[in-house]
């Protein structure tokens, strides 16, 4: 046997496709992340301004002209409206003009993203010091003293994903990954029920009690969990019903290759480009980091959004997995019928060959 030969024996074409799809894979990933997060350029960052009311259309105005467009400002009526919105998540900061003095004061909330608080505020500093005013910087939702930069939210959520597709992976390989019947697909679901309730628990004791990473409602977080795993999952069963193994590269495309790095995680979605900042709240990562954030630094605010698009995934996810596995009972049914024919169709061979006595 050549070379050649062995090479076709052992390389089959089904194998080739998948190393081709792994390749293209692979190539996504770096297209994706180096896309998302090789230049943090600032884009229209919400920001309230509270400033005298003769003066406050010239600011707006001046701010709304940087350039590169980084601030997207608006009039705020007073300093406690500005925080109550930032608590809110509308804006993601505010500046308070002194009415008297040449000193004012940036609102920030490093808890939504420290990157973004530090950026919005040199942008600040640099804009009012073009008019000969100093900044004083107040972090209204300060992100706690074990969450360096703000990142735990994400790194979280990136986990309770990871667990999510990982388990769907192995329920459904480990006996096909197209779920052979009803009941089948019914037990893959109730377990991956379970080992969402776990991972929602077990996630949110590591990153509160045992690290003390975040803040907020232990319960809060636990729950968020539970529902990011499960949506994470159910969507990878499906896409495991639909085309067999396939689905777990499709899984990765979606959660990890598109999700994470849009998710806001690193970067909040002010400072990723238009495309990733498109995608990142309608996929399970950016909604769960979303959440996460504002369960831990803002008082739960927010999240009816976010947590509509998880549920969506999860309900998308069940449905597809439980109304794809009812192909399956009919493609055993169709099957069941012919081993059952085979055997009178065999007995009724020799007979017809056979004559009276």
């Amino acid at each position: 046997m050549t070379f050649a030969d062995e090479v076709k024996s052992a390389v089959t074409t089904r194998a080739a496709l998948l190393v081709i799809g792994v390749l293209a894979l692979q190539l996504l990933f770096i297209a994706s992340y180096v896309g998302a997060l090789h230049r943090p350029d600032p884009t229209d960052v919400p920001l309230g301004v509270v400033a005298p009311k003769q003066t406050s259309g010239q600011l707006v105005s001046r701010l709304d002209g940087l350039p590169g467009g980084p601030l997207d400002p608006r009039a705020v009526s007073s300093e406690a409206e500005a925080r109550r919105q930032i608590e809110n998540r509308d804006i993601d900061g505010a500046l308070i003009v002194s009415p008297t003095g040449s000193t004012d004061t940036a609102l920030v909330a490093s808890g939504g993203g420290t990157v973004l608080a530090n950026t919005l505020t040199k942008i600040l500093k640099e804009a009012e010091g073009s008019q000969h005013r100093t900044v004083r910087t107040v972090d209204v939702a300060p992100a706690s003293s074990g969450d360096f930069n703000g990142l735990s939210s994400f790194y979280l959520v990136v986990g309770w994903c990871v667990g999510g597709y990982l388990c769907a992976s192995i329920l459904a390989i480990s006996a096909g990954a197209k779920p052979a019947n009803r009941q089948r697909a019914v037990i893959r679901t109730a377990a991956m029920a379970l080992y969402s309730i776990a991972g929602g628990i077990g996630g949110a004791i590591i990153i509160g009690p045992v690290l003390g990473a975040l803040p907020g409602s232990f319960w809060g977080l636990a729950g968020l969990g539970a529902l990011i795993v499960f949506a994470t999952g159910m969507i990878t069963l499906a896409l495991e019903a639909l085309t067999g193994i396939i689905g777990i590269g499709l899984a990765v495309l979606l959660i990890v290759i598109a999700g994470n790095p849009s998710a806001g995680g690193a970067f909040p979605l002010p400072m990723l480009p238009d495309f990733w900042r498109a995608i990142g709240p309608a996929l399970p990562p950016g909604a769960g980091t979303w959440t996460a954030r504002s369960i831990a630094y803002f008082k739960g605010n927010a999240v009816t959004g976010p947590l509509l698009v998880l549920s969506a995934w999860a309900v998308v996810g069940t449905a597809l997995t439980l109304l794809l596995s009812l192909r399956g009972r009919d493609t055993d049914g169709q099957r069941g019928k012919r081993r059952a024919a085979a055997p009178g169709e065999a007995e009724a061979s020799p007979g017809s060959g056979s004559s009276p006595a």
